[in-house]
């Protein structure tokens, strides 16, 4: 739980703890071991992966690791879980 300082709360500057973390900082925190599931329409997938073609109303799911980079596109959750079947990563899903 972070907790602002005093000092912080009466600057109005508060300075989040995970704002300044190195690469190596947010490993060590589990970063490399996290992945977010969130479900994702194709004209919003087109937006981001110009090199494939999604159709525009269908919806996706999207896997992507802690630091944003995308890992896996698919349609159905059940892929997600195979994909995920060897893998040494934890899931998160967004909301």
């Amino acid at each position: 739980m972070y907790e602002k300082r005093h000092d912080e709360a009466t600057s109005g500057d508060a300075v989040h703890p995970l704002k300044d973390l190195t690469s190596a900082q947010f490993a060590a925190l589990g970063g490399n071991a996290v992945a977010y599931l969130r479900p994702v329409s194709g004209d919003v997938l087109s937006a981001m992966i110009t090199d494939a073609e999604f159709e525009n109303d269908a919806v996706y799911q999207l896997l992507m690791s802690a630091d944003g980079t995308p890992l896996l596109v698919t349609d159905t959750e059940a892929a997600v879980t195979d994909w995920l079947g060897d893998k040494n990563l934890g899931l998160a899903t967004l909301h």
